[in-house]
This record gives structure tokens, C-alpha cells and sequence, in this order.
């Protein structure tokens, strides 16, 4: 699997994974790290996170693709924890200033606990 402890001094994530900064942490193992969104956009938003340093989508790729996976089997995990899997979730991840990406850390919001709209725009 990927290079699971590569950090970035100065990535907001990987302080808050490297208990630099505090949060409100839902759950954590060794790829993987998840925690409630300061500023929360649904009643349920989750950041989940890798815990390899990727910049955006844009570094996924076969090497790190299972790291990926790992992180989805996760996100199911924390929806049935969270009691949010029946209702249903969104999962995104904004990847680029231009998509709204303001850490540049790969990550993914997972929202829930209300009807979420048809349109994403």
C-alpha cells in the first residue's frame, strides 16, 4: 500500500492526523483518518482522510490505488457507525482551488442527515 506516514510539515491534515491540532475525531486506523468538518455544511460531515500526503485526485493512481479503496471501505464503515448508510450519504472530493479544494491534502466529505439535493451545482 502507499507510503502511509508520508507527511507534510505544513498541511493543516497532517497536523491534525499528527495530533498537532485538535479535532473531533470519528474514526482512525492505519491509512486512514476521519474527522467532523468545523464547518459543517449538513448535520452530518465527516473529512476522511489519508493518512499518505496526496495533493488532489489528480495523484491517485495504481500505486496508491488500494490506499483508495481502503479509505471507501472506511467511509462505509463510518456511515453505519454514524447511523447515516440507510438514509444515505454524499461522498465528494474537491480537487483544485477551482472546485472549492481549500487544503491541499486529498480528501473526502461525506454528508448526510438531511435530503440532500438532486443538483450538485
Amino acid at each position: 500500500m502507499a507510503d502511509v506516514m508520508r507527511y507534510d510539515d505544513n498541511c493543516l491534515f497532517c497536523k491534525i492526523m499528527r495530533g498537532e491540532v485538535p479535532s473531533d475525531r470519528v474514526y482512525e486506523d492505519s491509512f486512514c483518518y476521519a474527522f467532523r468538518d468545523i464547518h459543517p455544511q449538513a448535520p452530518t460531515h465527516i473529512l476522511v482522510v489519508p493518512r499518505a500526503h496526496l495533493v488532489n485526485v489528480t495523484e491517485i493512481n495504481r500505486e496508491n490505488g488500494d490506499l483508495i479503496g481502503h479509505v471507501f471501505s472506511a467511509i462505509s464503515k463510518i456511515a453505519y457507525r454514524e447511523g447515516i448508510a440507510e438514509e444515505g450519504f454524499r461522498v465528494i472530493a474537491n480537487s483544485g482551488p477551482h472546485a472549492g479544494q481549500t487544503v491541499p491534502h486529498l480528501h473526502f466529505h461525506v454528508l448526510a442527515g438531511t435530503q440532500l439535493g438532486e443538483k450538485m451545482v
